[in-house]
């Protein structure tokens, strides 16, 4: 199995209004999302699902209602318009790594294996985890793992990697942590992995530039009364949706016309973000950490003098 969607039964009834509507997964995955959405339209509905992960064209959903669009969520707009579907009625979105993604060592996503240090989600372009452990200078593999991965000692870390390279390429997962073992704090070290893992895989992926990108165009590909259904899992993601939705932008400044009146684009279905229960955590690790945010798209009046 692809992994276990995480919130399902939440996710899909905030975003999935009505049965005949027009909606997107922009995280396609093992398709759990998109057949249970499937599920709840009817004959005139459909269903669009990006994923530029290759190994998730494996799980393509074979439905005259369903659309598979290989391409990054950031791509969303172009695709929708290609297509003639834009506005939509729903947009959901699961971030982050899948469980089998995760699980699958020459993905390289994990500090679990020794195997190739690569992190991309689409392995057909970009530059690779190795890339960046091997030809960022000690400054800027600080501030990385500092800003995505919230890493306090980065510096002591980003210096280790450039004298070890200097002497034999970083090309495997287990070289890696090989050359940050020495500094890795005492009783925390697969917690600090998971975060120096964290920080390369998101700069290989360019994920908060994408996240940014996508969540702008939702503003215009929904239509009035559309609903946002995010699950977001790294506080830097989840920051960022929050803001979003609750402002407008992902700077969380909300803006008000002369009158007061926020000028906000969306209307919280939740003022705070739902979590798994303690039995779905359970039965699937990957939901301990998952935040889901949904919003509904407004008209945002303004107010003349």
């Amino acid at each position: 199995m692809y992994h276990v969607p995480v919130l399902l039964n939440e996710t899909v009834s905030g975003a999935v209004t009505r049965p005949d509507g027009v909606y997107v997964d922009v995280t396609y995955g093992g398709g759990g999302h998109s057949q249970e959405m499937l599920n709840r339209l009817n004959e005139e509905g459909k269903l669009f699902g990006f994923d530029q992960d290759e190994d998730a064209q494996n799980n393509i959903i074979h439905d005259p209602r369903f659309q598979f669009i290989p391409y990054n969520f950031k791509y969303l707009k172009k695709f929708l318009q290609f297509y003639k579907a834009y506005p939509v009625d729903g947009i959901l979105a699961d971030l982050g790594v899948s469980s089998y993604q995760f699980d699958t060592p020459e993905r390289g996503f994990s500090h679990r294996f020794d195997d190739r240090l690569d992190m991309r989600m689409n392995r057909s372009r970009g530059v690779s985890a190795a890339d960046v452990v091997n030809t960022y200078a000690a400054q800027k593999l600080a501030k990385m793992f500092y800003l995505y991965g919230e890493v306090n000692n980065g510096y002591k870390l980003a210096t280790l990697i450039e004298k070890a390279r200097e002497i034999k390429s970083i090309d495997t997962t287990g070289q890696l942590c090989e050359v940050l073992a020495p500094a890795l704090p005492f009783g925390k070290e697969n917690k600090t992995l998971s975060q120096v893992f964290q920080a390369i895989r998101i700069e290989v992926n360019e994920e908060m530039e994408a996240l940014q990108s996508f969540l702008e165009q939702t503003v215009d590909a929904l239509k009035p009364g559309g609903r946002i259904a995010v699950i977001s899992y790294h506080s830097l993601e989840d920051r960022m949706v929050k803001n979003f939705l609750k402002t407008g932008n992902v700077e969380g400044k909300l803006e008000k016309d002369f009158f007061g009146n926020p000028l906000t684009p969306f209307k919280l279905i939740a003022r705070k973000a739902i979590t798994p229960s303690a039995e779905e955590i359970a039965i699937n690790s990957r939901a301990r950490s998952a935040k889901l945010r949904i919003a509904e798209k407004i008209e945002v009046v303004k107010h003349e003098i």
